[in-house]
């Protein structure tokens, strides 16, 4: 007994038409092919004009609210600095360019981890570039769980105790987040044509210095303010810059708004940045630097302990940053790490 829907009959043969049982992997599957097509169809009918991505990208970098984000330009302490276009900038530029489609998808996961594949489309070239990123879902802390429990234990450089638990849910949707900008930020780049980046990076950075040229005090205030946030005192900063704050040049707070940057956005860290400053200071220009004597130290203990105390800075840190000024003895860096254990 035939169970076809209709029979039509042509030169010498049939056709049937049969009904087909639809289940939920093929209706999605349909569309997500429909989107797909969709997505080719309207680049097709909407091609980008290049003129018109440059004329709308340099107007967004021109307006000042966009130079100045942290997340548009970056300066990572390598060497003697590696600059780049951060995420803000990736996300304008590919809205700028249409026809351009990211996705995220999550194609493995368990207990410890997940794994990411991030992919940018441009639609119009059929070019795709992906990226698996992965996710763990584990943190260090200094003490285990309430219950006692974590997944291992080692030794940091002080010689405590880091244990590894899983993280919150807060906690893997901040590490989840932060690495898939950076995945779109670096394949974004490969989309983005190379001449628009030089320019728009040229745009930016000019903006940044007439800011500061403007009203240098205001703008040296906002970098006070902005380092202060992520536990970084006037005193660093002075530090790092071998002068007071107020003989800071408008290049120089250009430079330290790119480190900001790259620290809020876990691009590096301050010790990263004192580190980098010690291994690649001048071989002809040593810098003498005198130890630091028991009254003095004494007289600063207090602070230094308060900002131990209140994890404004771990030892090592604090240690980094003292030492660009004056040496501590073995004795003295081992009093600053015993403020640690008064912390916990």
């Amino acid at each position: 007994m035939s169970t076809a829907l209709a029979v039509s009959q042509g030169f010498g043969e049939s056709q049937s038409t049969f009904a087909v049982q639809e289940t939920a992997s093929s209706a999605i599957a349909a569309q997500s092919k429909a989107m797909v097509e969709s997505r080719y169809i309207m680049a097709m009918r909407n091609p980008r004009n290049w003129d018109t991505v440059r004329q709308d990208l340099i107007k967004e970098c021109r307006r000042p609210s966009f130079a100045n984000n942290k997340s548009a330009y970056y300066i990572k302490p390598i060497g003697q600095g590696v600059e780049g276009l951060g995420i803000r900038f990736v996300e304008v530029a590919l809205r700028c360019m249409k026809n351009v489609l990211v996705e995220t998808t999550m194609i493995f996961e368990d207990e410890i981890k997940e794994v990411h594949r991030v992919s940018v489309t441009d639609l119009e070239a059929n070019i795709t570039y992906p990226l698996d990123v992965r996710v763990s879902k584990t943190v260090e802390r200094s003490k285990p769980n309430g219950d006692g429990s974590y997944l291992s234990v080692r030794k940091n450089s002080y010689n405590k105790d880091v244990f590894t638990i899983l993280g919150t849910d807060d906690d893997l949707l901040n590490k989840r987040g932060a690495l898939i900008s950076k995945a779109i930020r670096t394949i974004g780049l490969r989309i983005i044509p190379g001449d628009l980046c030089d320019e728009a990076e040229d745009i930016i950075k000019h903006i940044r210095l007439d800011e500061a040229a403007k009203d240098p005090d205001a703008e040296r205030r906002k970098i006070i303010d902005a380092f202060s946030t992520i536990g970084v005192t006037a005193t660093d900063l002075i530090s790092y810059l071998g002068h007071g704050l107020e003989k800071c040049a408008p290049a120089q707070i250009v430079t330290l708004r790119g480190i900001y940057g790259a620290i809020k956005d876990g691009e590096a860290t301050w010790q990263s940045v004192m580190t980098n400053k010690a291994e690649n200071a001048p071989a002809d220009t040593p810098k003498i630097l005198e130890k630091c004597s028991p009254e003095n130290f004494d007289k600063k203990k207090e602070g230094w302990r308060k900002t131990i105390i209140e994890k404004k800075k771990t030892p090592s840190e604090l240690i980094a940053t003292i030492q660009t000024r004056e040496l501590l003895t073995d004795d003295q860096k081992l009093t600053i790490d015993s403020w640690a254990h008064e912390a916990d």
